[in-house]
């Protein structure tokens, strides 16, 4: 009634068999991972640049920029050059808020100091930057 299967498996289930596929190692999983979410941070800072111009935002999107690179082995980030911000800019600090916390526990687990500072000073900004925004909106 049905056909035989004629054919090795393509998933290797016995123990000690090596695989055929490539393996990435935690670290480099980690890698990938914080350098993604870097490489978002740096495109919602593009973001917030168009729309708000500061040296601040400048040097951070410089710094992160930086970062990604180097996490990418010198592959060089994308940047958006669209002219003007897709949001308002509460939501663009909420999002780069989260965005850098994010890479904070990643950077955290993989024990990559310069990184940690760099999300943690952007959590910072951010924060205040949402706060000041709100103060104007009460005072307002």
């Amino acid at each position: 009634m049905y056909e035989p299967i004629r054919t090795k498996s393509v998933h290797s289930t016995m123990a000690g068999t090596p695989s055929d596929f490539p393996h990435r190692t935690r670290e480099e999983e980690l890698d990938i991972q914080l350098a993604g979410h870097l490489a978002a941070l740096l495109a919602v800072t593009d973001e917030l640049r168009a729309a708000a111009p500061s040296d601040g935002l400048d040097a951070a999107a410089e710094r992160l920029a930086e970062q990604v690179t180097r996490l990418r082995g010198g592959g060089v980030p994308t940047r958006t050059s669209s002219g003007k911000g897709d949001g308002p800019l509460a939501s663009l600090h909420q999002r780069a808020h989260a965005l850098a916390g994010r890479a904070l526990v990643v950077a955290a687990s993989r024990a990559d100091t310069a990184v940690a500072i760099l999300a943690a000073e952007q959590m910072d900004a951010h924060a205040a930057a949402l706060a000041e925004r709100a103060e104007l909106v009460v005072a307002g």
